[in-house]
């Protein structure tokens, strides 16, 4: 199962990590995993790229596992929310079409 992890600091998203495989069918054909990694390597690039708000990425192959975490304050912090919270609609409703195959949270 892949597991989403969004951070919040009150109203504000201050990072997330997905970890895991989806286990819906094997690597290298599983639609959920390629839909997950999709979307968190869009929302990295216009988080990171597009914004230029410098949030610090972590990678663990061994885990699969990516961690994203915002610094204290962002220039382009309204967008970089909305990319967050685009992310996790996003996340949602794929847990909602796979349930058996992917988790989110909010912590």
């Amino acid at each position: 199962m892949t597991k989403c992890e969004f951070f919040r600091e009150g109203e504000r998203i201050t990072g997330f990590s997905v970890s895991g495989h989806s286990g819906y069918a094997e690597a290298g054909t599983d639609i959920v995993c390629a839909a997950v990694s999709a979307v968190v390597s869009m929302a990295e690039a216009t988080i990171n790229d597009v914004c230029g708000a410098k949030a610090k990425v972590r990678v663990k192959e061994e885990d699969a596992r990516v961690t994203l975490t915002l610094p204290v304050s962002c220039d382009e912090e309204d967008t970089v929310q909305a990319v967050l919270a685009g992310l996790m609609v996003y996340l949602v409703d794929l847990r909602d079409q796979y349930p058996d195959f992917i988790e989110v949270l909010e912590v």
